[in-house]
């Protein structure tokens, strides 16, 4: 059954849009990593990345409307020139800011300084890190991963991120090894404090779980092995209905590096746009239109409805 009938068959209408509350813009697809999961298939020779014309739209129209949460996401967002400016006029506008990072760009040149910047804008961090065992997060992510990740962690520790201070929440991701769903998300949360925090003295704030998207690097994996069917056949077979009132696509707009408006990162990938009753493009954007919208979906969104659900 296709998703758009599982979600009518379990909510007797479509997906629709409730309040906006967070603005996640994908800043481009340039990163220093080319982790195998990626839904963007993000990596160091992509070169699709948001001009700075369009930050300035996306500063307008997040300071201009009731959002609460800027979200920045990429690729590495902290390699996109505007980066620093978004979060800086954001902060100044009292909003709050989420950096998605993926530890390692903390080394990258001209990064030198970026812990600090975090800490002094007071920047919730939600970081990767796909386990909390060097030999599955290397595999994932590339030889010496782990390391670095420790190291950025111990330094985010130090400045007061992950620690005892509401005003610097340091969360993180795990994503699972292959086809697999995530395990439940607040024992597996136990499980990575008590590895980390013994192994390294590391704190963190949250463990958020993501279901793998069949879409990106993961999809081409998938693909390559014969796999995506049954990957697929997977994710619908554990659709649960509790999941559709807390899908992030119903509480969020998401602006591309180009501009164009969806209802989600992962619709963003695939060119999934907003419905045709709203604005494409953040030059137009239209915050009450936005409200009760009709959300676009199709298969790959059995992914954030999986079990738990991924959002």
């Amino acid at each position: 059954m296709k998703f758009s009938e599982k979600v009518i068959s379990a909510k007797k209408e479509p997906l629709k849009a409730l309040e906006s509350k967070i603005l996640q813009v994908n800043l481009g697809y340039k990163c220093n990593m080319s982790c195998k999961h990626c839904h963007v298939s993000g990596g160091p020779k992509r070169t699709q990345s948001m001009d700075c014309k369009t930050a300035e739209s996306v500063l307008q129209a997040f300071v201009n409307n009731p959002f609460e949460t800027l979200d920045l996401t990429g690729g590495a967002p902290e390699l996109n020139p505007s980066f620093r400016m978004l979060v800086s006029e954001a902060r100044k506008a009292g909003r709050n800011v989420i950096a998605r990072t993926n530890l390692t760009i903390f080394f990258e040149k001209n990064m030198e300084d970026l812990a600090e910047f975090y800490r002094d804008q007071r920047v919730e961090l939600v970081a990767s890190l796909p386990y909390y065992l060097e030999d599955s997060v290397d595999r994932v992510r590339g030889s010496g991963t782990y390391k670095k990740s420790m190291a950025i962690l111990k330094k985010l520790n130090n400045l007061g991120y992950g620690m005892d201070s509401p005003s610097l929440p340091l969360s993180l991701v795990y994503n699972p090894q292959g086809m697999f769903l995530a395990p439940p998300q607040s024992a597996l949360e136990v499980e990575y404090k008590r590895e980390l925090k013994n192994r390294f003295g590391i704190s963190f704030t949250h463990l958020y779980t993501f279901t793998n998207m069949p879409i990106g690097r993961f999809k081409d994996f998938l693909s390559r092995t014969n796999n995506l069917d049954k990957y697929m056949e997977k994710l619908a077979n554990a659709f649960n209905p509790g999941t559709l009132d807390g899908v992030m696509c119903r509480y969020i707009v998401n602006v591309g590096w180009d501009g164009r408006l969806f209802d989600c990162d992962f619709n963003q990938v695939l060119g999934l746009t907003t419905s045709s009753d709203v604005p494409h493009h953040i030059d137009q954007f239209d915050y009450q239109a936005f409200i009760g919208r009709r959300i676009a979906v199709d298969d790959h969104c059995y992914g954030c409805t999986a079990g738990q659900g991924s959002s």
